[in-house]
């Protein structure tokens, strides 16, 4: 099993692969301004999203993308209405449902192509059950995910921290974090990537700690 991948044993009963008390003390002595942050903001207190399947957690984020929460919410109402009585769809439902029938609630033609796609490779095991990600390292889950339609990296390190707990992620492309890290390190300037990354290797193990805690900064 790869190294990055946490045991079973290993996972919490509130769901983190990891010890948050443990982790802001290593980032503490590893960066003081990740230090000063985290005294800023206070407890860390993220805790991974409950999830009945990994299906049906890449459908939301499909559906998601790039609309404001309530305006996303009604669509994937009218969508799982489609599907009367059952509660959510099964890949095969949403396989076998018309195109049009999906546009007429509301999804776009890109979407719907992406849900028609996220369906057919679950039902051919290119998208694994949720049970089956959780044996899978970080890089594993990327790679398998983004071959999706619609699916890109960050909708996949998103999963990685806020499902599955996992505590190593840094998502380069995301704005919030950008911003974050400029606060927090005093930049004028949002960081190259590149910049991000060096900097962001003492943060190891805990990358994903430290990312909860640049988002933060954009609070205070």
């Amino acid at each position: 099993m790869p190294s990055n991948v946490p045991s079973l044993s290993t996972i919490r009963a509130d769901g983190l692969a990891y010890d948050p008390d443990a982790a802001c003390s290593h980032l503490s002595l590893a960066d003081p301004a990740i230090g000063a942050l985290i005294t800023r903001v206070g407890e860390f207190t993220m805790r991974p999203e409950p999830a009945h399947s990994l299906f049906q957690v890449l459908v939301r984020s499909i559906v998601y993308q790039q609309l404001t929460g309530r305006a996303a919410s009604t669509i994937l109402g009218r969508m799982t209405r489609l599907f009367a009585p059952k509660r959510f769809p099964t890949p095969r439902d949403l396989l076998e449902m018309p195109s049009e029938r999906l546009r007429a609630a509301g999804l776009s033609t890109a979407k719907t192509a992406a849900l028609k796609d996220l369906s057919a490779r679950t039902l051919a095991g290119t998208v694994p059950s949720l049970a089956r990600v959780r044996l899978m390292s970080d890089e594993e889950i990327v790679e398998r995910l983004t071959a999706v339609r619609g699916i890109g990296r960050w909708t996949v390190e998103m999963l990685l921290i806020f499902k599955l707990g996992r505590p190593d992620v840094l998502p380069l492309g995301d704005l919030g974090v950008r911003k974050g890290f400029a606060l927090a390190l005093g930049k004028r300037k949002l960081p190259e990537a590149a910049a991000m990354s060096r900097r962001a290797e003492r943060w190891r193990p805990y990358r994903s700690v430290a990312s909860w805690y640049l988002w933060r900064a954009l609070e205070l």
